[in-house]
């Protein structure tokens, strides 16, 4: 079974199509309008083996920020759709990702219901054009429309660009970890309580 989904999110801010393949091969094709973002999403995708194509045209004449929080909700919704109803997925997922001088760790629960705790202590506050306060609004989004919890927390680095980066691959791990099927749970619910 591969498990799949396309999304397409129009506002007056951005207009957005995401197509997902969670049982990829970490194929990509990304136009966001923000490079940055597209590098961040490359690391998702070649470290989750996630297929993904991402297609947004946003108001960047403005700024960055619904374009970036627009393509997280977005992704978060492609992920639930793509995940089906969680039978037989392993549920939980996690990451330690170093990057030079830079380590991050970041743990996933398909739970059902949505939380982000993340701890980055942030280097500078750009990374070329890129705020990072933005890399916040991405995953906020995220979890807001996939309905996970999703713990980041960056434990060292001196570079900003490196500890978004190990933030970002860790984050592909666990995801790809998380959703991975478990040919051992028969495909039952991953919970006491019989759905998530």
């Amino acid at each position: 079974m591969t498990r799949t989904a396309e999304i397409t999110r129009n506002t007056n801010e951005t207009q957005i199509r995401v197509a997902i393949n969670l049982d990829g091969t970490g194929v990509q094709k990304l136009n966001t309008g923000v490079p940055f973002l597209d590098h961040m999403l490359d690391q998702i995708a070649r470290h989750g083996l996630i297929d993904l194509d991402i297609e947004c045209v946003g108001d960047l004449h403005i700024d960055a920020h619904h374009t970036v929080e627009d393509t997280g909700i977005t992704l978060g919704m492609a992920v639930a759709k793509a995940i089906g109803d969680k039978k037989g997925i392993r549920r939980y997922g996690h990451a330690y990702v170093p990057l030079d001088e830079a380590l991050s760790r970041v743990v996933i629960d398909f739970s059902g219901r949505p939380g982000l705790e993340m701890h980055v202590p942030w280097k500078r506050s750009m990374i070329g054009g890129f705020d990072v306060d933005l890399a916040h609004e991405f995953f906020q989004g995220f979890v807001n429309h996939a309905l996970v919890s999703l713990h980041i927390d960056n434990l060292r680095g001196e570079n900003a660009h490196h500890q978004c980066e190990t933030v970002f691959k860790a984050f592909g791990r666990a995801l790809r970890m998380a959703a991975e099927l478990d040919a051992r749970s028969a495909g039952t619910i991953p919970s006491t309580k019989g759905s998530l």
